[in-house]
């Protein structure tokens, strides 16, 4: 079982990154993978990992932090077992590893090496 995030890099304050997340492994078929809520969290040096944002199993309700509101959008494709999390208008304060987690219990409960992303002129 793996999630592997890729997306992250340097980018100037306020643009923008795409972050991606695929699942591949027993029992990330894409039936299963479609029970899955998935999430995007992020952890900044000298703090805690915090929610970014989360997408049920059934893609209708999505939920996000309010430090990134109306910057993000979390979207999935479960054909393609692919969590994405779009991110605009970005501060140097989003700077941090971006985790990918797909969870449906918590004995399936997955996630991935995470990814950096770096805001910085």
């Amino acid at each position: 079982v793996q999630l592997v995030e890729s997306g992250g890099g340097l980018v100037q304050p306020g643009g923008s990154l795409r972050l991606t997340c695929v699942a591949s492994g027993f029992p990330f078929s894409s039936y299963d993978f479609s029970i899955y809520d998935l999430f995007w969290y992020r952890q900044a040096p000298g703090k805690e990992r915090e929610l970014v944002a989360g997408i049920s199993s059934a893609g209708g309700s999505t939920n996000y932090a309010d430090s990134m509101k109306g910057r993000i959008t979390i979207s999935r494709d479960n054909a393609k077992k692919t969590v994405f999390l779009q991110m605009n208008s970005l501060k140097p304060e989003d700077s941090a590893v971006y985790y990918c987690n797909a969870r449906y219990d918590s004995r399936n409960d997955y996630w991935g090496q995470g990814t950096q992303v770096t805001v910085s002129s």
